[in-house]
């Protein structure tokens, strides 16, 4: 199957969000097709008009390899952006290249970020399956706030805890113990939405 569309046909439409080499070549981006053929500046300035007060944070401490995952379903839920706690590296395949487009900010540690949310008035609420945290179906989730999510296998750090306003469970049904970062992200970000996004 063909992802994408073709060069398009002549005359070219008159508009400056427009890549003529997309025009020239075809556009195969994993993008809407609202974005075909937009250059990449004129795609993030469009979505910055329209991204959504809430944040993601993960913690990075053993170069996780959910972070694509996390940044992908900040794109798709217009999150206004990505915050990397601790290591600055990490996998960028499984963003499917949507960190083109997906503000992703870095803080070496939690009280840099904490910090950088107390100035903006965002509380930091922390994603976990730890005890006294409350069904995030059920508990209050501000429209504007930062999701705080825990690295694969140790889920948040024992500062995360400290740190966080509050923390939210996802409910779950089976055997396993946790989902991973990448999947509970894209469950809280969906929470947040089907509230706030309208």
């Amino acid at each position: 199957m063909t992802v994408g569309v073709g060069p398009h046909p002549r005359p070219w439409p008159d508009d400056a969000r427009l890549d003529p080499a997309l025009l020239a070549g075809g556009d195969r981006r994993n993008v809407v097709d609202r974005y075909r053929y937009w250059r990449r500046e004129a795609i993030i300035d469009d979505l910055d008009l329209r991204r959504h007060p809430f944040h993601v944070a993960i913690e990075n401490w053993q170069h996780d390899f959910n972070i694509g995952a996390v940044v992908r379903n900040a794109n798709a839920f217009l999150a206004a952006a990505v915050h990397i706690v601790g290591r600055r590296r990490w996998n960028r395949r499984g963003a499917m290249v949507t960190d083109r487009y997906q503000h992703v900010r870095h803080h070496p540690t939690l009280a840099d970020l904490a910090a950088w949310a107390a100035e903006r008035d965002l509380p930091v609420l922390g994603v976990d399956n730890l005890p006294g945290a409350v069904r995030i179906d059920r508990a209050s989730l501000p429209r504007a706030c930062v999701l705080l999510f825990g690295q694969e296998g140790p889920g948040l750090s024992d500062e995360a805890r400290r740190t966080v306003a509050g923390l939210r469970v996802i409910p779950q049904y089976g055997s396993t113990r946790s989902v991973n970062a990448g999947v509970a992200s894209g469950i809280a970000m969906y929470e947040w939405s089907r509230r706030h996004a309208g």
